[in-house]
């Protein structure tokens, strides 16, 4: 139980890059896709799931839609807020669509934004 507990706190512990790479690898050795969304599907509650919906999102993917002209300055943004080394930063901006944080709160998720916008790129929270 002991090594699960261990397991877990290193797979939420991954970097955004570390975890493109566990799914690289579990697609490609073991042949298991994660759900859309890259979220471990759950069965839900029978009832009451409309309820839960209705409830304002407080976590938030920040989403890389395009580096704009000022593509240096997003990629030290970039690194500032994942911690990724120059080449994954490059490799991320570049590639568009990517989130560069996942389920961040809502006040982090708009500083964020804030910060790549000013930089020059265009990002939407999702």
């Amino acid at each position: 139980m002991a090594d699960l507990k261990a397991l877990a706190e290193q797979i939420v512990n991954l970097t955004l890059l570390q975890a493109q790479e566990l799914k690289t690898i579990l697609k490609d050795e073991y042949g298991i896709e994660p759900a859309a969304g890259g979220a471990v599907m759950m069965a839900g509650p029978a009832a009451g799931g409309a309820a839960d919906a209705a409830e304002e999102k407080t976590e938030f993917d920040v989403i890389l839609v395009d580096a704009g002209a000022n593509k240096i300055n997003v990629i030290k943004e970039v690194r500032g807020i994942t911690g990724l080394g120059l080449k994954e930063a490059k490799d991320l901006v570049e590639a568009g669509g990517k989130a560069v944080k996942e389920q961040a709160p809502k006040a982090e998720a708009e500083e964020i934004k804030k910060k790549l916008e000013e930089a020059g790129a265009k990002v939407e929270l999702k």
